[in-house]
């Protein structure tokens, strides 16, 4: 059985789920699918089930409406036929999450919930309040915030185990480590970095709406305010955290590093022209609104050394020997489980979902084999 797409799902983001249920609130354009037989719009059948897993129609019903959700938020509208693929799909993720689940650890609980928690947090903060957070919840039939939690470390588990009996199972070497770092001499070339602070006083209401001229003006009196008590000496960092409106660094006193052509142009002007460590820009305009950029210090262009990059590249390294492994490790798994379908149609379903998965694994097996071998493209 390929697995290829079961894979994608247990090495993606654990939360996907749980994000798009709090970004988006679209739902997709209704299929012409045949309505739902009268025997099952009363009943929640069991449609798969093997040792100590069960799988009910509700659950897969579940899956299928975020899916469709999160296509919708992209633009796409799932057809007939996609339809089929994508229930074969999700039943297999089910099954596989179920399995790691029943194998998880109590340390493997407190991750999940720890990751969980730590979403939740960074979600308030992208919400004007807790009201608004509150209200996006039971938008999408959410009641709480712990029931939130519950449904993130639910989602969280099977990839925290699968990561864990992975790294049990995958080794990297020092050889491989440092074959790896002479191989790809540009992967390790750091280009110079600011690292700086900011306050940001917004010039967009709720939803990007654009404020008034009148509206600006205040913003703007705010911001040169701020600047003032900056420039006569005023703490920074606290400046940032009781005034910025930029969500993702008010808490660590509005700091950020990066190269160039991360930030707008701009921000990224101002504060690569900056000279000293303490300089203050003026105020600067960019599409968000008013900034006052502060020099935490400047590091120059360099390679970076193997001492350094060797943690990050056997991290990478284990990460590709893992997913070389997942494959039979899901197969062992889903045949120890005894997993039978119950839904014939399920089952026709999943059958075509693993012929087109072994069509598209061949292809890319042949497309591989046709070119000459290149380096990794993307960087550990």
């Amino acid at each position: 059985m390929n697995h290829t797409k079961t894979i994608a799902f247990l090495g993606a983001c654990a939360l996907t789920a749980a994000s798009t249920a709090l970004a988006v609130t679209a739902t997709a354009p209704a299929t012409t699918k045949p309505a739902a037989k009268a025997e099952t719009l009363f009943s929640d059948p069991v449609i798969a089930k093997g040792k100590g897993i069960e799988i009910k129609r509700s659950q897969l019903d579940e899956a299928f409406v975020t899916a469709k959700a999160a296509a919708a938020a992209r633009g796409m509208q799932i057809t007939d036929a996609e339809r089929d693929l994508l229930q074969a799909r999700l039943l297999d993720e089910l099954i596989v999450g179920k399995i790691l689940t029943a194998k998880a650890t109590p340390a493997d609980k407190d991750k999940a919930k720890e990751t969980a928690q730590k979403f939740i947090a960074d979600s308030r903060k992208s919400f004007p309040s807790e009201e608004k957070f509150l209200e996006r919840l039971k938008l999408n039939k959410l009641n709480s915030v712990n029931e939130l939690e519950e449904k993130l470390v639910g989602e969280a588990l099977p990839n925290l185990v699968l990561e864990r009996e992975m790294k049990a199972l995958a080794k990297v070497s020092d050889a491989d480590v440092k074959k790896f770092y002479d191989e790809n001499p540009d992967k390790f070339e750091q280009p110079e970095l600011v690292k700086a602070a900011h306050i940001l006083i917004m010039t967009k209401g709720e939803e990007g709406k654009e404020l008034t001229d009148a509206e600006k003006a205040a913003k703007k009196k705010k911001i040169e305010e701020i600047l003032a008590r900056a420039k006569k000496g005023e703490d920074f960092a606290k400046l940032a955290k009781e005034n910025s409106e930029d969500p993702g660094s008010k808490d660590n006193g509005g700091e950020y590093e990066f190269p160039r052509g991360q930030m707008v142009p701009e921000f990224e002007t101002a504060a690569f022209s900056l000279k000293n460590n303490g300089d203050l820009s003026e105020v600067v305009t960019t599409q968000f609104g008013y900034h006052i950029i502060k020099l935490l210090g400047k590091t120059p262009a360099k390679t970076i050394a193997l001492a350094e990059a060797s943690t990050r590249i056997s991290e990478f390294l284990l990460r590709q020997a893992a997913a070389k492994l997942i494959p039979e490790f899901i197969e062992q798994q889903q045949k120890e489980a005894d997993v039978v379908i119950l839904d014939t149609e399920l089952v026709a379903a999943k059958k075509k979902f693993q012929e087109a998965n072994a069509a598209a694994a061949s292809g890319a097996a042949e497309s591989a084999a046709s070119k000459p071998a290149t380096k990794p493209a993307a960087k550990p």
